[in-house]
């Protein structure tokens, strides 16, 4: 009797653990649906907004991927190196014909007397972020570390070692030089050029109204402000989250020039036909609300103009933040990770987001067989804790290039497999380069 009594009382709790959990998913469904469909509706009403205040200050509303007209228009174009995530995200107020301001993307826009792309009036127009338009500088801000003269001559003479360093999304060069650079050897800062660079949009580098961003934009820019100006034959790859795919492109078109290519959490989720773009976007930046890290994500990936908002506050009054950061924290400079998160335009990092991160999903498998068949040294770093960029992508690369080097680190997150753990990492690329070098 006690047994079955005991049995009686534990199978109703069973089934009511499993009622609750159930009860709760269907919840957390219904709140998530509401979310979002407000957010909907708040990014056409700044669809309609944005428009009203960019006819007023530049005579003419800034185009935008609203509406099903532009998704047709940019099929039949054929814009190949666009993503279909900028014009298949769905919303549900503009599928039934919510008026708006959705206008054809053309590059009309306001110039300077020098032809230089002026900046949107909900961008930063402080000396750091627009120094690339009065200098007419269209090349990418990079920060050079060169031998002696000497060396310098006879490297180029032996055709030496180079290195270009490439950082993630919403970061610079500082992810580099700030880390990586203090704690390599005097061997290295002796034999070795090290290139790091601000990619496009970002930090300060070029942020052009007229670009959209695509992997060749960068690359082009990587080869316009570094390959070509200091005439590099052969080089080694660094690159970090969002910087590994523009790296992988890159090599695949230099596959006979790169010497080895380190990428630590690459984005890569496997081989995708259609709508591979759409199956990354949902991955990195699913519509959820929780975490709130990948809540704020969806925001800024899925709503056009709501993250246009968000960059309006935030990225165009970066000074006045940092100087509160400055007073609240008293330190006289902030932490470089901190500066960078704002050192963008919208519509550098909207552009970004969707044509590399989720439209390169259609090449970098043809990039990693070409630089398998070309025999180039790859190595894979990963995090096991990475949140941002699952373990998976690593496995994934490693899937279609067998011959690459997998390194998983333990409690190791997105930025702290590099942070916190610099002189390893530094010793890492050393015995790395010095193994192909040989």
């Amino acid at each position: 009797m006690p047994c079955s009594r005991s049995l009686r009382i534990m199978v109703p709790a069973v089934f009511s653990g499993k009622w609750l959990g159930k009860s709760a998913g269907k919840l957390m469904s219904v709140v998530s649906f509401v979310v979002f469909l407000i957010l909907d509706f708040i990014d056409t009403l700044l669809c309609i907004m944005f428009g009203i205040l960019d006819d007023y200050f530049e005579g003419q509303a800034s185009p935008c991927y609203c509406g099903k007209r532009i998704r047709r228009e940019l099929i039949h174009d054929g814009e190949g190196e666009m993503s279909e995530t900028l014009y298949t995200r769905k919303n549900v107020f503009r599928e039934m014909g919510f008026p708006g301001f959705a206008t054809k993307r053309k590059d009309s826009i306001n110039r300077s007397g020098g032809g230089v792309v002026v900046n949107r009036w909900s961008d930063c127009g402080c000396e750091s972020c627009v120094s690339w338009m009065n200098n007419g500088d269209e090349k990418l801000h990079v920060i050079v570390r060169e031998p002696s003269k000497a060396i310098i001559e006879d490297c180029r003479a032996k055709a030496g070692e180079n290195v270009i360093f490439l950082h993630g999304f919403l970061s610079s060069s500082s992810f580099w030089t700030e880390t990586v650079f203090p704690n390599l050897s005097e061997t290295i800062y002796h034999n070795y050029r090290l290139f790091a660079v601000d990619l496009l949009g970002f930090g300060r580098s070029p942020k052009p109204r007229d670009c959209s961003y695509t992997l060749n934009n960068h690359v082009e820019m990587i080869e316009k402000s570094v390959i070509s100006p200091f005439q590099l034959d052969s080089f080694h790859l660094v690159a970090h989250s969002m910087g590994c795919i523009i790296a992988l492109a890159l090599a695949a078109k230099y596959s006979n020039s790169v010497k080895s290519i380190i990428l630590v959490a690459p984005p890569y989720f496997g081989s995708s036909k259609d709508g591979g773009s759409l199956i990354v976007l949902n991955k990195v930046a699913g519509r959820r609300l929780w975490p709130p890290f990948l809540f704020g994500s969806s925001v800024m990936s899925w709503y056009e103009h709501l993250g246009r908002c968000v960059c309006y506050l935030f990225c165009r009054n970066h000074r006045t933040w940092e100087k509160m950061l400055k007073l609240v924290t008293w330190k006289r400079d902030l932490h470089f990770m901190i500066r960078d998160l704002s050192r963008h335009t919208h519509h550098s990092a909207w552009h970004t987001m969707h044509n590399v991160i989720c439209g390169a999903a259609k090449v970098v498998e043809g990039c990693l067989t070409v630089l398998v068949e070309a025999g180039v040294k790859m190595c894979v770093v990963h995090g096991d804790r990475d949140q941002v960029v699952p373990v998976e992508c690593s496995d994934n690369i490693k899937m279609k290039a067998p011959e690459a080097e997998l390194n998983i680190i333990k409690n190791a997150g997105h930025g702290n497999v590099i942070h916190g753990r610099e002189k390893e990492f530094a010793a890492s690329l050393e015995h790395t380069w010095a193994g192909v070098s040989c």
